[in-house]
This record gives C-alpha cells, sequence and structure tokens, in this order.
C-alpha cells in the first residue's frame, strides 16, 4: 500500500516536528499517511470474530495474529478501533494486510472461545472456512453467540483463571495451522 505522504525525520521533515505529532513516548523516524479506501478488502477462509473486545492493544494483536496465520478479522460494535494509535503500533503494519471482514459474512461455521465449560480445543474438528467468536475482555460472548456455535475451551494446565483475549486468537489459529501442517 503506498502512502500519500511520507514524512521521515532529517529529510523532509524535522525530527523534533515528529516528535510533537506522535503519540509514542518517542519521537518516530517516520510517519506514513494513508487512504483509508486502500485498506485491503474481502474475506478469508479463517476469520478471528472479535465481540467488543474495547482494548485497541488486543484489536492490533489480533490483527497482527491474523496476518501470521493468513486469517481476517471481523469486529462487532464497541470494539475498539483498528485504526486508533494503540491498535496499529500493536498490529505492527498487519493491518495493511488484513481483511477487516463484514461481520455478517465472515464463515457460518462458528467456533465460541470460553474460558470455561467448553468442550477442549484439542479435541475439535476445525475444518475452515470457520469463525473463531473471540468475547469482550471482562464480560466474554453472549449467551445467545455462544448457543449458535460450537462452544470450545483452551486448556490451561496451570494456575491462570483465564487466558488474555490476544493470546486465546493466537493460540486458536496455531492449533489449526498446526494441524493443517501435519
Amino acid at each position: 500500500m503506498e502512502p500519500v505522504e511520507l514524512l521521515v525525520a532529517g529529510e523532509n521533515v524535522l525530527p523534533e516536528l515528529l516528535g510533537e505529532v506522535s503519540t509514542l513516548g518517542h519521537a518516530p523516524r517516520m510517519i506514513g499517511i494513508f487512504r483509508l479506501d486502500g485498506l485491503p478488502v474481502g474475506t478469508r477462509d479463517v476469520v478471528l470474530a472479535l465481540w467488543q473486545v474495547a482494548d485497541p492493544g488486543n484489536v492490533g494483536t489480533l490483527i497482527r495474529s491474523a496476518d501470521a496465520f493468513g486469517a481476517g478479522v471481523a469486529l462487532s460494535d464497541g470494539c475498539a478501533d483498528p485504526l486508533g494509535p494503540r491498535a496499529l503500533r500493536a498490529s505492527a503494519g498487519a493491518i495493511f494486510r488484513v481483511p477487516l471482514v463484514d461481520w455478517d459474512t465472515a464463515p457460518s461455521q462458528r467456533v465460541a472461545l470460553v474460558a470455561h465449560g467448553g468442550v477442549p480445543l484439542e479435541s475439535v474438528v476445525l475444518d475452515p472456512p470457520l469463525t473463531f467468536l473471540l468475547g469482550a475482555e471482562r464480560g466474554g460472548l453472549p449467551e445467545d453467540l455462544v448457543a449458535q456455535s460450537h462452544k470450545v475451551t483452551i486448556a490451561l494446565p496451570g494456575t491462570a483463571e483465564s487466558l488474555n483475549v490476544a493470546a486465546a486468537g493466537a493460540i486458536a489459529l496455531y492449533e489449526l495451522s498446526r494441524r493443517s501442517r501435519t
């Protein structure tokens, strides 16, 4: 994706000016301006569907994980803005490669990742096209979405009560990828 404008410290802009407009703790080396209509569109055979995931760092990290495993991302109302500064930073550029899929066009075979009470992930058949549903950090997924899906839990042999939503999404994508390689 080509930038509309690229500001590079020491080349076409003073480094201290980039520091003044940056939301980072330190001055960036460059800032790019891109058109929204240049972002990827379409769908993929595997989609991470995020239900009201409010933390922009989690949204960006999940977009980055989707990029690593060739998935798309669908966002419900109430999710953090994937184009906000923290989400962009966490996505590490993946936002320019991962299609943001409309919630209603994500694959209809749905796997709801829940903290407790689901079938263990390792024992579930995962055949794409499919959508992994991931819930809000505190509230999880609404019961009606879980009821319409295969209810799956990532087994935790340690003492943690649950996983961070971004970690759960990455593990689910890895498990699917691992199976397709064997």
